[in-house]
């Protein structure tokens, strides 16, 4: 048998792992800029190049079956401060309260109050449950 025979089994394993090297780099490039595409039209931009693009001020009243929390409950509650500021979005920290009362706290009567001010001119408010 030839030299040259010997070689193409090896010659066409490599060309084949290259390939499957490539796509694999091809999808993940692919995926990357599909995410950084969608991001650019959703509040939460957790897929953005720079999700820490806003500063978000905010202060946040809770009330839970009828009685006002204090701030030192409410930092137990949702593991943030009643008054703050965030380097993420806004819909970051409306996130944090929300899905806290949703998974954990379900039973419980609460209101959330969130006033808010973005990049230091963009005023704003929010409630929870949504009216």
């Amino acid at each position: 048998m030839s030299r040259g025979g010997f070689l193409r089994p090896a010659r066409h394993r490599i060309i084949a792992k290259m390939l499957v090297r490539a796509l694999i780099g091809i999808l993940l490039l692919g995926f990357q800029v599909a995410a950084i595409a969608y991001a650019r039209f959703v509040p939460s931009r957790y897929f953005c190049w720079a999700p820490y693009d806003m500063q978000t001020d905010y202060q946040v009243d809770v009330w839970v079956n009828g009685r006002k929390l204090e701030p030192r409950e409410i930092r137990e509650r949702y593991r943030r401060a009643a008054r703050g500021t965030d380097n993420r979005s806004l819909q970051h920290v409306i996130d944090i309260f929300q899905q806290t009362e949703e998974r954990y706290h379900q039973g419980d009567r609460a209101l959330i109050a969130m006033r808010y001010l973005i990049n230091g001119h963009i005023r704003g408010e929010w409630r929870w449950p949504p009216e």
